[in-house]
């Protein structure tokens, strides 16, 4: 009997990857460029070429690092295989059905991804679009360090998500990173203790070394300085400036916006915390 429901298992799983690995889904957008992006964005119908109809609930952090510039491999790594009847190789779009907890229930969603010819994603869509706005709320980690768990706890923000492009002050400060920075001052508020919380700034390569180096600096600043007249205590507080000394990501596109785009996770505001509840 195990015997035969192994076979039958492996059975499923080749036949799931032949399907995969078949023909692209009918339901497919118009106009595709060869730097990805289409004249007529469609969204395939779930009930008739979706094989995973439920969808998932993807992880929000990973959902944040798609950017322009990412890899299929690199794609399923963050999020998965689409979970449409579309290949893995050779096509020039994916699609996901992704449910996003909400007040009040569950909303399902479905997320598109466009190729250029190199096969790196290069524009991105939601049905229906007002999704995208699910990604604008305070981080998993930053709301994690609201909870009573023990600490110390580490936090990465998008420097994106903080600050207009190549600004660093306090006017700079945009409406999603006030947000994120109150969720994480309410946690740290919460703390019985604080001993040290570090803030790192780092930049991407584009400007001159010491540019971004006093700019990274001046981020963390900002950083702290928030948080600060958030009622953080600002006894045990570290800020320093890295940089592009610790890209996470190398991007070697020509278009200079398809560049900065790429280079968007080395632009970030490390934050690190040692404290008790």
């Amino acid at each position: 009997m195990n015997k035969q429901i192994k076979a039958a298992g492996a059975a499923l799983a080749i036949a799931a990857l032949l399907s995969l690995a078949g023909c692209g889904t009918s339901t497919v957008s118009k106009n595709i460029s060869d730097d990805g992006r289409a004249g007529e964005v469609v969204f395939p119908d779930i009930g008739k070429d979706a094989w995973l109809k439920e969808g998932t609930f993807p992880n929000l952090d990973n959902l944040r690092r798609i950017a322009p510039g990412v890899t299929k491999d690199q794609l399923y790594d963050l999020v998965g295989r689409p979970h449409f009847r579309e290949s893995l190789f050779g096509v020039r779009e994916w699609d996901y059905i992704f449910n996003f907890r909400v007040p009040g229930g569950v909303k399902t969603c479905q997320f598109k991804v466009i190729y250029d010819t190199a096969l790196r994603a290069q524009s991105f869509h939601w049905l229906p679009a007002d999704c995208a706005e699910l990604l604008k709320v305070a981080s998993p980690s930053v709301e994690r360090i609201a909870e009573k768990t023990p600490m110390p706890q580490r936090v990465e923000l998008s420097a994106d998500a903080l600050f207009a492009f190549g600004r660093s002050g306090p006017a700079d400060l945009l409406p999603q990173g006030r947000r994120e920075l109150d969720a994480l001052a309410a946690g740290l508020r919460g703390a019985r203790e604080t001993s040290r919380i570090r803030i790192t700034g780092h930049t991407d390569r584009l400007g001159s070394t010491s540019f971004n180096e006093q700019l990274s600096l001046a981020r963390a600043t900002t950083v702290r300085d928030h948080l600060v007249q958030a009622g953080v205590p600002a006894r045990g507080m570290q800020v320093q400036g890295k940089g592009e000394t610790e890209p996470k990501v190398q991007c070697e596109q020509k278009k200079r916006e398809e560049l900065i785009a790429c280079l968007a996770p080395n632009r970030r505001v490390e934050i690190e915390v040692d404290a008790e509840r």
